[in-house]
């Protein structure tokens, strides 16, 4: 994981490698977030297919109810039969949503797929450039496809099941309700003990299913290996020592089999408590519930969301939960691995064109124990600061006016250089020296963009030009014209600067400076930095003068696009919106989520400056 921390060896989180679920999901969890986010629609249609599906659980039990209330048990059969009808009815209706349903569920399956194909390929390829003498083995090969149609299938079915489940239960609880609310009293609290039981198994078999994908992708390079050298191993009576090296493996492979049945075994148990404790409940219960006045009907409605409806729905998803859920969640850690670099070398190697080549997951941004003070007799604005910025993290840094925001932003785009210790990005030195080959590294405007690395100050970059121009200044060569126009008329669209694009006279309306505000100024620079290739942006207090509403799509569009986002906030929501938040309060940093930071051993300051926001926001 990543972590921030000071001198004295406070730090604000784990190191990379553990092995646990909740590493696990806090490695995957951001991604995970930012895919989603970039489905909003998808998401939401299958939603709305799901809510129609829904309405065929809630006419199922409220259907057969009214059948023998109001009709069969008081005489009516017609009244009885008709009721039974719209139950067949919301039948027919929800096999039609479930058409829209697996629609919406392809449009979210094959980009997850397609782009952990890319990551596999991207792996592999850094690999072999970080380690030349060591080409990617057949574990790169189970990565590219084995693991990728896993991935897929699991979530494909987790996806599929979760959203049964909670619509099933929207309908199923709704139904109940609306018959008889003391049967959400009965059925409820069984259901959430089995539910319960099975959560606590979760845990232990993600990190058996993790042991055992390390295991197979070992044991495959293992026999590639072998296979590779098999006439000189025979030719050489080598089989023993061949046998030797592959027999532990495979040994660890059946010890990861019955531990998985064992786990398995216990899930089970728990699903028979979820899956039929709330029947026998409700059965052993009917007596006390007729006596106070709940009708045969009503019973009968209510045995008819849980054993139709309910339960099989619960078995789905405990099962997909137990298998593909941290089947899932070991299979996509795997692609948040970081890549190893070449041997002795704890930076990435230069290409040839001097630009820095990084494995794929190596860190964004790194401070190791970096101090920095504003003149030699002057106290430390940042004092042994250690800080890991993930690739694709949403970083937000926050503390009192001059505590040494800015700095740390100035020290990531490499226009100040620290007093001691080490500032680095993509895997490479921050600042180079006057004489270093390669780009420039003194921030965007300094000799061209840096190709890592994006800041943007609380002053906006804008000149007088073109919009196209002051759009596109971050940019390389933009190729074919038509291309770039779309580009930028996408970025202007999910920054929301369209009214303004139009009111300054379209991309080819001039832009002077002057006559704008200085939040139009900010909101023009920040859709330049959205279309910079950089995959580091630093935003400085970019978005001082704009309005909240426009700050956060600004903020939303940046933190989706491909790259990290840093952050100095000056807003709770800004921070709140973002993976982790950094705080600097002059003594130690502490770095952790938005609600961790607030608990009272976290950090009184964040605690202090989100009330002082709150307090500003209600006045």
């Amino acid at each position: 994981m990543t972590g921030a921390g000071t001198g004295t060896g406070t730090g604000a989180g784990a190191g990379a490698g553990g092995g646990t679920e909740a590493e696990a999901r806090r490695r995957v969890a951001p991604e995970g977030r930012r895919f989603l986010r970039g489905h909003r629609g998808a998401l939401a249609r299958l939603a709305g297919w799901s809510l129609l599906e829904s309405a065929h659980t809630f006419l199922g039990g409220y259907g057969v109810a009214r059948a023998l209330d109001d009709g069969f048990l008081a005489g009516r059969t017609g009244t009885g039969l008709a009721w039974l009808a719209a139950a067949a009815a919301g039948a027919l209706l929800g096999g039609f949503a479930l058409r829209g349903v697996f629609a919406g569920l392809s449009d979210l399956v094959e980009p997850l797929r397609d782009g952990l194909v890319r990551r596999a390929v991207r792996q592999a390829l850094d690999r072999a450039v970080a380690d030349p003498a060591r080409a990617p083995g057949a574990g790169a090969v189970s990565r590219l496809t084995q693991q990728t149609e896993m991935a897929r299938d699991s979530f494909a079915g987790l996806v599929l099941t979760v959203r049964s489940f909670v619509f099933t239960a929207m309908g199923a609880f709704a139904g109940m309700a609306a018959l008889a609310p003391v049967l959400l009293l009965v059925v409820v609290p069984p259901l959430l003990l089995g539910v319960a039981a099975f959560l606590a198994t979760l845990g232990p078999m993600a990190a058996v299913q993790r042991g055992s994908l390390d295991t197979d992708e070992a044991l495959a390079d293992r026999l590639g290996e072998l296979g590779e050298g098999l006439r000189d191993i025979v030719a050489c009576g080598g089989q023993a020592a061949a046998r030797d090296r592959v027999e532990p493996l495979i040994a660890a492979q059946e010890t990861f089999a019955r531990r998985l049945a064992h786990w398995a075994a216990l899930r089970t148990l728990a699903l028979g408590t979820a899956g039929r404790l709330p029947v026998v409940a409700l059965l052993a219960a009917a007596p006390w519930l007729l006596a106070h006045g709940v009708t045969a009907g009503t019973l009968a409605g209510g045995l008819t969301y849980l054993v139709q409806a309910l339960l099989p729905a619960l078995d789905s998803l405990m099962t997909a939960l137990g298998s593909a859920g941290t089947r899932l969640l070991v299979v996509l850690e795997r692609f948040c691995d970081p890549a190893p670099t070449a041997a002795g070398d704890p930076a990435a190697k230069p290409r040839p064109d001097g630009h820095p080549v990084r494995p794929a997951d190596a860190a964004a941004a790194e401070l190791r124990g970096v101090t920095f003070a504003y003149g030699p007799g002057a106290a430390p604005v940042l004092d042994a600061l250690d800080l890991v910025v993930r690739p694709g993290e949403h970083l937000a840094v926050v503390g009192p006016s001059g505590i040494g925001k800015s700095t740390l932003t100035a020290l990531l785009a490499g226009t100040l250089a620290p007093d001691a210790g080490t500032v680095l990005v993509a895997g490479a030195p921050a600042r180079r020296e006057p004489d270093a080959g390669g780009p420039d590294t003194g921030g965007p405007h300094a000799g061209g963009p840096d190709p890592r690395r994006t800041l943007l100050p609380q002053q906006a970059y804008v000149f007088t030009g073109t919009v196209r121009e002051n759009l596109t200044h971050l940019s390389p060569d933009p190729g074919d014209p038509r291309d770039a126009d779309a580009r930028v008329r996408r970025a202007v669209s999910a920054l929301g600067l369209d009214g303004l694009v139009e009111r300054l006279g379209g991309l080819d309306g001039e832009v002077r400076p002057r006559l704008l505000s200085r939040g139009e100024c900010q909101h023009l620079a920040l859709a330049a930095a959205y279309l910079s290739p950089a995959p580091l942006l630093l935003l400085d207090e970019a978005t001082c003068h704009m309005d909240p509403r426009t700050e956060e799509r600004a903020e939303r569009a940046l933190a989706a696009r491909p790259g990290t986002l840093v952050v100095v906030a000056h807003r709770v929501t800004s921070a709140a919106r973002a993976d982790r938040v950094l705080v600097l309060d002059g003594t130690r940093a502490v770095c952790g989520t938005h609600a961790e930071l607030q608990l009272p051993t976290r950090s009184p300051l964040y605690r202090d400056l989100v009330g002082s926001w709150d307090g500003a926001a209600d006045g």
